[in-house]
C-alpha cells in the first residue's frame, strides 16, 4: 500500500519484477490521497476491499503513512500472514500521524496536506532525475484528515511483522524508524536508501520483498 501524496502506481516497477518472479500482487488505491474527507478509516476499508477474494495467505506491504490504515484492518482481515513496514508509521491505539511528531490536535480537519515543497528532496533523494520528476507530476494533495484520524484498532491475533529501515531517508528519519521498528516483534532489515526504494532500487525491493514472503508463507 502506497504512502501519503501517492497512487499504486508507485509500485509498478516493483510489481513487475514480482511478476516475472512468479509472485501474484495486488494493489489499492488509498481514496485519503487526493479526497478531502478520506482520512484513516476510509482508507483501512479499501485496504480491505483490495484482500477480498484472496486465497491463501496474503503479504501486505505498507509503505511510509499506509502503515496507519493497514495497522487497523489487521484484526480484520484473517487473510493477512505478515505485514512488512517499509519506512512506514506503526503507530499505537490512539495515536495519529502529526500526533507522533509532537503537533496538536486539529478538532475539525478539513481540507488538504500539500505536496512538500520539495519533493524530490523529500521523497526521491536517490532516484534518476527524469523518473524523479516523472514520480512529483503525479503527486497529489493528502487529506488533512488522514494525519490527525487516530489508530482505534489494535490486532487481537498475533501477526508477524517485518520492519525494512531506510537510512537515507528524509521524509521519516531513520531514528523515527527506528523507533517505529521497535514496535513490532519481528525482524528489521535496512536498505541504504532513500524514502522511494520502489523507485530507486526496485530490485534490492522486490528480492527483499520475496525473501520476507517465502519465510511468511514457508
Amino acid at each position: 500500500m502506497h504512502g501519503a501524496w501517492h497512487g499504486s502506481w508507485c509500485w509498478d516497477r516493483v510489481r513487475s519484477l514480482l511478476a516475472a518472479d512468479g509472485w501474484a500482487t495486488r494493489v489499492a488505491d488509498l481514496p485519503s490521497a487526493g479526497q478531502e474527507t478520506a482520512g484513516v478509516q476510509e482508507d483501512a476499508r479499501e485496504v480491505l476491499r483490495g484482500l477480498e477474494g484472496i486465497e491463501g495467505p496474503v503479504v501486505v506491504v505498507a509503505h511510509s503513512y499506509a502503515g496507519v490504515p493497514v495497522a487497523q484492518v489487521v484484526a480484520e482481515a484473517p487473510a493477512i500472514a505478515h505485514v512488512v513496514y517499509l519506512t512506514a508509521y506503526r503507530l499505537e491505539v490512539g495515536e495519529t500521524v502529526l500526533g507522533y511528531h509532537g503537533a496538536a490536535a486539529v478538532p475539525e480537519p478539513r481540507g488538504f496536506r500539500p505536496v512538500p515543497d520539495d519533493p524530490v528532496a523529500a521523497f526521491y533523494g536517490d532516484v534518476p532525475p527524469r523518473e524523479a520528476e516523472a514520480a512529483v507530476a503525479r503527486l497529489v494533495p493528502q487529506s488533512t484528515k488522514s494525519f490527525v484520524e487516530p489508530l482505534t484498532s489494535a490486532s487481537r491475533r498475533a501477526v508477524p511483522s517485518t520492519y525494512v529501515v531506510c537510512e537515507r531517508d528524509r521524509a521519516l528519519r531513520p531514528a523515527l524508524q527506528e523507533d517505529m521498528a521497535a514496535r513490532i516483534a519481528g525482524p528489521v532489515y535496512r536498505l541504504p536508501s532513500h524514502h522511494s526504494p520502489f523507485l530507486s532500487m526496485p530490485g534490492a525491493c522486490a528480492s527483499l520483498f520475496a525473501r520476507i514472503a517465502l519465510e511468511a508463507t514457508a
